[in-house]
């Protein structure tokens, strides 16, 4: 590795930054912040990076101030901590002013937090951007020292992806021509998910597959030195079929042994983890579970539709489950839970006293008993302040009998509210 290579990187990330065209996504960057952002692969952290590099030019920084550089470059395969220093010499040796930095995939080199610490000592502004989430364990942020802010970055909420088609919405938009590229556009979202950079393609579910099998392969297998690639690809995919169940180690251990792959619960657990540090899935625990149960059974949810279509046949159930999981999650994330003791409910927030059920249709009547029935059982135990239905498509109101309410709404209106 030497600096002529950065020269050429922080040049061509000067003109990448100047050039691109950014659907601006809301984010509250503090004035004089350091940040640390996390996410999937593709959900926009790189467009984040642009749009505070831009931001910062457009109030007087110089581009030349402005030194990018993404770790995922092939030119940079086999560099170690040791090189960052090179970064630096290299802007010194072109410019004489003081640099912003902008590092994304920093994962990608061991010990890059030591760096990021130094830098911060230093006093240079630093965002950093990673798809392994064990880059917001305690360890990194001991490390870190309090000096970074830290986020996690989604693909597009439905609001943001409708607000990139060139949407907006009025105080009353709901009773104008807008209702209906809402749902046009909402059928997309539903079976496609949010990743900025899937809309430019016509075949999306072949970019979707190309994603997962980089996921994979990248930032699951191989960092992780999995030996038992077939054991944790089957871990996946079964827990993409069982979506809207709580599942058990044990028993998805089973599963995957019942194919004829050894493995053991240990292994599923470890292999769980990775998955869920390379930021596609998350979980949630039973608000009523005992501790050993909640570390054992878990409701997993994937963190984009798009990613968990690729998986199912006429998984439309699955699918607005995730879909409700996914934005109750980025409201309350260590906050958000499942309830199942006698009934289940699919999602309680207790800061809120909340209760959510995800029901395709509740045409059926024994469906439209069993969702309203969990909701006012479990409101005797935990009184509840809100509870909600969210449908597909349709939308009414119950009366109980108590004098409360259970909202029935469509998932597209829900998700905008």
């Amino acid at each position: 590795m030497n600096a002529e290579v950065f020269k050429r990187i922080i040049k061509e990330g000067q003109e990448e930054i100047l050039n691109v065209e950014l659907y601006d996504r809301h984010f509250d960057f503090e004035e004089n912040g350091r940040y640390v952002l996390v996410g999937v692969m593709q959900a926009g952290k790189s467009y984040l990076l642009y749009q505070r590099a831009k931001s910062m030019i457009h109030d007087g920084v110089s581009v030349n101030d402005i030194v990018y550089v993404n770790f995922d470059d092939e030119r940079l395969l086999g560099m170690t901590a040791g090189d960052f220093d090179l970064i630096l010499q290299a802007y010194s040796s072109m410019y004489s002013g003081t640099p912003v930095l902008f590092f994304d995939e920093i994962q990608n080199i061991d010990g890059w937090e030591h760096f990021a610490r130094r830098l911060a000592n230093q006093k240079y502004k630093i965002f950093i951007t990673g798809s392994n989430a064990k880059m917001l364990s305690r360890d990194i942020a001991t490390t870190l020292g309090g000096r970074f802010f830290d986020d996690v970055v989604y693909p597009y909420s439905f609001a943001e992806y409708i607000g990139s088609k060139g949407v907006t919405l009025d105080e009353n938009w709901m009773y104008s021509d807008v209702k209906n590229d809402v749902i046009r556009y909402f059928n997309e979202y539903f079976y496609w998910g949010g990743f900025p950079e899937l809309q430019l393609y016509s075949n999306k579910r072949n970019w979707l597959n190309g994603l997962y099998e980089k996921i994979l392969l990248g930032d699951i297998i191989l960092r992780n030195k999995v030996k038992n690639g077939n054991a944790i690809r089957l871990a996946i995919k079964r827990l993409a079929e069982n979506i809207k169940q709580p599942t058990a180690y044990n028993r998805l251990t089973n599963m995957i042994k019942s194919t004829g792959i050894n493995t053991n619960t240990a292994s599923v657990i470890e292999y769980i983890g990775y998955v869920k540090d390379s930021c596609i899935m998350f979980s949630l625990d039973n608000f009523v579970s005992k501790f050993s149960d909640r570390e054992s059974i878990k409701k997993h949810y994937f963190v984009d539709n798009g990613i968990l279509n690729i998986f199912l046949n006429d998984g439309e159930t699955s699918l607005l489950e995730n879909i409700c999981a996914i934005h109750l999650y980025r409201k309350h994330a260590g906050k958000l839970y499942y309830y199942n003791k006698n009934i289940e409910v699919d999602f309680y927030i207790p800061e809120e006293n909340t209760g959510v059920q995800a029901s395709f249709s509740m045409e059926n009547a024994d469906t439209f008993q069993r969702e309203a029935d969990a909701l006012e059982k479990m409101d005797s135990v935990y009184p509840l302040e809100k509870m909600q239905i969210v449908t597909f498509n349709e939308e009414s109101e119950i009366r109980l009998q108590n004098g409360k309410t259970i909202e029935i709404v469509p998932v597209w209106k829900w998700l905008l509210s």
